[in-house]
């Protein structure tokens, strides 16, 4: 198993303290703790051993809550360490250009030397999406099917389809639903084409059509260092279409879905779809697949749900992400009606670890049998619990269980 982080990241702050210093992401201060204890984090987990320290992508969190992911803050995390991977899962497509999102991993990737990952999602948080969809029209995905939500889908998809050609050796064009590449599709002026022609990308300016004196075709760069691209993950992934999509284009769903008999349908569908597409890396099911999880390590159980309950599983979905129909994810079989987003709901759908060093054992033990993921991403709560307490959490976990079940 491969190990990653997930912090959103956050303004370190008790609810009074945000209350009190209201919008508390004005503060400078506030954020240099924040980056520094996600340096700090980052720092540690390189030390031992982790394979990846990432992010989502949220905008205009005033509440400090989750501030997510640019390309400086992973420039700047990636500076100060030296093997771990970093990068967000993911950039939510439908609010990108796709060339310019092409560029900007890319030369993450460079600088970086190949230390970055990307990270797909289709965005839920109306309060920014729907700012940087305007242009298209394109709104939060509902995960309903219902034309909003197609909408959504095919936007992130055309992007998707974009970024692969662009990250790719070849000059190309592209006359999508959203997007033409180049534009216009036609041919866009280019008043040094005898340059480009004898010194730029082959196909850029085609032979047979050189006499319009156009460009025709695009080819970005820089191209990324790994080839052809970064290791790719979706989040957060909760239907089995979703597994299936994933396994065609060979990209890692990182599954919210936890209970044992469901997690086990969708590693099975994606191991299923994948030997349909001829991927000889998805050797048995949960190849390629990861599992979100959240961990708390304590003396006791009882222990271990007070942190819970102070920190992202209590706090942080109470006050927010309940609110999004992510408690869906927690559904048990044949369980009817409303989903709380209560910590005992959470522990029965097997998401929330909260234990002993042997409990949470016996949990990744469980998790590995039902579906064997090859990733276990764990969410920390930088930011919601006090930074030596984070540290202590994955100083347990690294030290005593990680390397019962690393490789």
């Amino acid at each position: 198993m491969k190990f990653a982080v997930l912090s959103l990241p956050t303004i370190p702050a008790s609810p009074k303290e945000r209350e009190r210093l209201r919008p508390i992401a004005h503060r400078t201060d506030k954020w240099q703790q924040m980056i520094d204890e996600n340096v700090e984090l980052a720092q540690m987990l390189d030390d031992y051993g982790w394979d990846a320290y990432t992010f989502p992508e949220h905008q205009l969190h005033t509440e400090g809550h989750e501030i997510g992911f640019s390309i400086a803050l992973g420039m700047h995390i990636l500076d100060r360490t030296k093997r771990i991977k970093v990068g967000p899962i993911g950039y939510v497509l439908p609010t990108w250009n796709p060339i310019r999102l092409a560029v900007e991993t890319a030369w993450l990737d460079q600088l970086s030397k190949g230390r970055t990952i990307v990270g797909f999602a289709r965005g839920y948080q109306h309060r920014w999406f729907n700012l940087y969809g305007q242009h298209i029209g394109v709104q939060v995905a509902t995960s309903a099917g219902d034309e909003q939500d197609q909408f959504n889908r095919r936007v992130f998809e055309e992007v998707f389809r974009i970024l692969k050609l662009a990250w790719s050796e070849e000059a190309f064009s592209y006359d999508g639903e959203f997007y033409k590449v180049p534009f216009p599709y036609e041919g866009c002026p280019w008043p040094p084409y005898e340059m480009t022609a004898t010194m730029g990308a082959p196909g850029e300016i085609g032979e047979e059509i050189y006499g319009d004196r156009l460009l025709h075709k695009i080819s970005v760069v820089p191209k990324p260092y790994q080839k052809p691209h970064p290791k790719l993950f979706q989040a957060f992934s909760l239907s089995e279409a979703t597994a299936r999509w994933c396994a065609r284009e060979s990209i890692c769903p990182v599954m919210l879905i936890s209970y044992p008999e469901l997690a086990r349908k969708n590693a099975l569908a994606h191991y299923e779809e994948a030997q349909k597409a001829g991927r000889t890396d998805v050797r048995e099911p949960g190849n390629d697949m990861g599992a979100l999880r959240q961990i708390y390590i304590a003396n006791s159980r009882e222990e271990a749900l007070e942190l819970a309950d102070r920190g992202l599983a209590g706090y942080g979905w109470r006050t927010f992400w309940g609110y999004y129909g992510f408690y869906e994810a927690f559904r048990l079989p044949g369980q009817e009606g409303e989903i709380p987003w209560t910590l005992d709901q959470m522990e029965k759908a097997h998401y929330l670890y909260a234990g002993t060093v042997d409990d949470i054992k016996r949990k990744l033990e469980e998790m590995v049998k039902a579906c064997n993921p090859e990733w276990l991403v764990w969410w920390i709560d930088q930011g919601f619990l006090p930074l030596p307490v984070v540290k202590r959490q994955l100083e347990i976990f690294s030290e005593k269980i990680m390397p019962e079940f690393k490789g």
